[in-house]
């Protein structure tokens, strides 16, 4: 098998703390992997800039003039991290046979993407990091992610537990995965779903090195909810449930008072009837907030707005000077991006 062309995807936003070591980690064990013959010279680097609001485009320039193996790719605004991997990954799939995601913080440890290559070279199309354990998480953390899983398992999603956004794919996967047009796509989902040859990885996480998380407890809410309305309709089809106990509970409690009416054992009741119109007001609420979520989901997808929008690809801007003999406006194009980038830097 011919030496493969790795690129590695990095999304970034505001990283400008961590990025310059994680540039230069990265960099040490790409040319590593070029030095044991693993992956080709051609291999790179692809950072994402998710419309970053601090040094990050800069630093990435900086380093794509310096290094030949840096590239970047910048998004016009902020279009969220799976929608930055995503970007990164469609890009690469032009110039690459394989492609690792992993985050900007350093916290994945970046020394078992030698053992995704190697499982690549076996024959494995999608190669997932796992943790072995979530030592470094907070309580609340570590049992609320476990929680989803668990929760995802029982609703007949197939995740791989306690997988994350660390992972090979081949470029044929990365091309079917382009071929899903959902809006909100859930990657940790749909992965699994295109059903190419696949294994995992084990490996430690680290703690942050620099820097602050970019998931708070507000986007880990979000994403939860994501993954859950995207890939299953058990909680409508729970509600329902809900609803039609409710109802035949309400009907034994009516016959039952109807027969107290009869015997003369009715009793005024403010508190039971406070507390069952508030029970069944709850319920309600959720029911339409659940359905609502599906609703929002259903007319955000209809509309077939652009995931994200690309400013500048320093991956693939030399492919236009390349092809500018046959396409004029490529080359206007290409010379348009360089003066932007000449003027902000």
């Amino acid at each position: 098998m011919n030496e493969p062309v790795l690129t590695i995807v990095v999304p970034c936003y505001n990283e400008e703390e961590v990025l310059p070591e994680t540039i230069s980690q990265l960099l040490h064990l790409l040319e590593q992997l070029m030095e044991e013959k693993l992956v080709s010279c051609q291999s790179k680097l692809l950072f994402v800039d998710d419309g970053s609001n601090d040094h990050t485009w800069q630093i990435i320039y900086k380093a794509s003039l310096r290094h030949e193996e840096v590239k970047g790719l910048k998004l016009a605004s902020n279009a969220g991290h799976q929608n930055a991997l995503l970007a990164g990954m469609f890009a690469a799939k032009f110039v690459s046979d394989c492609i690792v995601s992993i985050d900007a913080d350093l916290q994945d440890d970046i020394s078992v993407i030698r053992e995704f290559v190697q499982k690549f070279h076996e024959g494995y199309e999608i190669v997932y990091g796992v943790r072995k354990k979530r030592d470094t998480d907070t309580f609340f953390k570590r049992h609320t992610a476990q929680g989803f899983y668990k929760l995802m398992k029982a609703m007949g999603v197939n995740l791989v537990y306690n997988h994350a956004d660390y992972r090979l794919m081949s470029r044929r996967s990365v091309e079917e995965l382009e071929r899903f047009e959902e809006v909100h796509l859930f990657l940790r989902g749909v992965v699994p779903l295109l059903g190419f040859r696949s294994t995992a990885v084990y490996y430690d996480r680290k703690e942050r090195l620099a820097g602050e998380t970019k998931y708070p407890l507000k986007k880990m809410l979000a994403f939860a909810l994501d993954g859950i309305t995207s890939f299953s309709i058990t909680p409508i089809r729970f509600i329902s449930i809900i609803g039609f106990i409710s109802f035949f509970v309400s009907l034994l409690f009516g016959i039952y008072f109807v027969f107290l009416k009869f015997t003369g054992h009715t009793q005024t009741g403010w508190t039971s009837l406070i507390m069952s119109i508030w029970l069944l007001g709850g319920l309600q609420l959720i029911a339409f907030g659940l359905i609502g979520e599906y609703i929002g989901k259903i007319y955000k997808e209809t509309k077939r707005r652009p995931r994200y929008i690309v400013d500048i690809d320093l991956l693939n801007l030399p492919m236009l000077f390349r092809e500018s003999h046959a396409s004029p406006a490529a080359e206007e194009h290409a010379h348009v991006d360089f003066k932007r980038l000449s003027e902000s830097n």
